[in-house]
């Protein structure tokens, strides 16, 4: 007699995958440093990764600058292929926190595509809703202490602004079809801004 043996695929590993969204200086990186602390989230930051090949002078990070400094998004295909990546680097994390990515519909439709493939998704998108004239006042300030050539320049912020609401509105309507997308104030402490979010978090994985 002989026992039949039956193999299953194994089934992959639940990942909670949230994306951060909001305009330059809206706080998406403070927040995310106490969200992947409480949440256990890898961090994957696509401004973070450029400015790391723009400090290493490559030939990346060099047409990066360029497009960074005049206030426009850098190319599709450059952040999405850093963001394959990332992953493949960190295929057994508990889930990533996308930190202002996707900022257009096509990256997101690249990423939902991406994420597929590797048999997960996104799980919720939180966007953090602040004023034009606090957004300026907040990366003027930075600007003072950062180095950074693009929150030194207003009429550079304004742009930097203006592309955003122009380029990233498509991504919040693509969210919203799917039912993943909302938002909170992004003005206030930034203990109340975390409580928003972790209550929102808290019942998406609920």
């Amino acid at each position: 007699m002989y026992a039949l043996t039956f193999v299953f695929p194994a089934k992959p590993l639940f990942m909670f995958n949230l994306i951060l969204f909001g305009p330059p200086g809206s706080g998406k990186g403070t927040q995310s440093d106490k969200l992947v602390e409480k949440y256990g989230l890898k961090h994957l930051s696509t401004g973070n990764l450029l400015r790391q090949e723009i400090a290493d002078q490559t030939a990346l990070g060099l047409s990066a600058k360029s497009y960074i400094d005049a206030g426009k998004l850098v190319p599709d295909e450059v952040v999405i292929g850093m963001v394959d990546s990332f992953f493949e680097q960190h295929k057994q994390a508990k889930g990533f926190l996308f930190d202002g990515f996707p900022r257009t519909e096509a990256q997101a439709v690249a990423l939902d595509q991406l994420l597929s493939s590797k048999q997960t998704s996104i799980s919720a998108v939180i966007a953090l809703d602040v004023t034009e004239e606090e957004l300026v006042k907040r990366l003027l300030n930075r600007g003072k202490t950062s180095g950074r050539t693009d929150d030194s320049d207003e009429a550079v912020i304004r742009k930097r602004f203006a592309v955003y609401l122009a380029e990233t509105s498509p991504v919040a309507s693509h969210y919203k079809k799917a039912g993943k997308f909302q938002t909170i104030p992004g003005e206030g402490t930034v203990d109340e801004i975390f409580h928003s979010l972790s209550t929102l978090i808290d019942q998406s994985i609920g």
